[in-house]
């Protein structure tokens, strides 16, 4: 792993891949570290002529942490947000902040467009990457994510109980049994969600590289505290193409249709089974559809 100095942080980073092929950036969803990007997504996309780039969002894993601003009241800013203040002037930074992160890393490893393919909260952050900086972003691939529309379905109460849980204690062993907890409430079916046993051992691998609960808080309280971007969505030049299980509960396959709608020419595929996680199983199947894309 590497570090990087980008829009005034810092930002731990990977590649894989040589440098000279065309560049792969992987925008990680919330509250998750870089770890958690399958390796059979990462050797896919290698192996098919790619390099491929993943990092840790600011206030996770190992990048810069923004211990200065205490996180505020997500009711708070979700009341703002609903009644029409600008609710990002309550939160420590935006998902445009973060979308200047993810360019300005490219930059400072020397990449100077890349195709951007994000997952969740990482799929936003692509999103706001092709409308406040085209020039960095070549194609752009939105995950298990939505348009920021507050009129789209919401997520299920199970899945947004399961998203927000906190352990009673933070001991390896709460932390693992909370992440099965989550990914049995908002992943896939189990034909194709990983087994208990790798979820738990990988949510306590992360807790023992990096644990920062106020940084999680501060990362959704960017997610609820940014101006919503649906309405730009149109300018998008960027080739896109919309990927999302066809049984998340958590961001509905209507959020993913709805950007889908918005971008001109973007093309929509949902996935029976997957939820919202990124399933070891679903990696081969996600490379036969991304890399063909890329290619075109």
């Amino acid at each position: 792993m590497a570090r990087a100095k980008a829009n005034g942080i810092e930002i731990e980073y990977d590649t894989l891949g040589n440098a000279n092929d065309p560049a792969v950036l992987l925008v990680m969803g919330f509250a998750l570290q870089m770890t958690r990007w399958p390796e059979g997504l990462k050797r896919g996309l290698a192996d098919a002529g790619f390099r491929v780039i993943w990092f840790d969002n600011r206030d996770v894993g190992l990048s810069t942490e923004f211990t200065q601003y205490v996180p505020p009241s997500p009711m708070d800013v979700l009341t703002a947000a609903m009644t029409g203040q600008d609710a990002s002037k309550l939160v420590p930074y935006t998902l445009n902040a973060m979308a200047a992160d993810s360019a300005g890393l490219l930059d400072a490893i020397g990449v100077e467009q890349a195709d951007v393919l994000g997952v969740s909260m990482g799929g936003m952050i692509g999103q706001l990457m092709a409308l406040d900086h085209p020039h960095k972003v070549r194609k752009l691939i939105p995950v298990m994510t939505t348009s920021g529309d507050p009129m789209l379905p919401p997520s299920t109460p199970e899945a947004m109980a399961a998203l927000t849980a906190v352990p009673a204690s933070r001991t390896p062993e709460a932390i693992g049994d909370i992440a099965v907890h989550a990914q049995h409430a908002i992943g896939s079916h189990a034909d194709l969600r990983n087994s208990a046993e790798l979820i738990r051992s990988r949510a306590i691998d992360d807790f023992h590289r990096s644990d920062r609960p106020f940084g999680m808080a501060r990362q959704y309280t960017a997610i609820i505290g940014t101006p919503r971007w649906h309405e730009r969505l149109g300018s998008v030049k960027a080739p896109t193409l919309v990927l999302h299980g066809a049984d998340d509960p958590l961001i509905r396959p209507a959020a993913g249709q709805d950007i889908a709608r918005r971008i001109p020419g973007a093309v929509f595929k949902s996935y029976p089974k997957w939820g919202h996680d990124l399933a070891d199983r679903m990696s081969d199947t996600l490379v036969a559809d991304i890399v063909p894309f890329l290619r075109a």
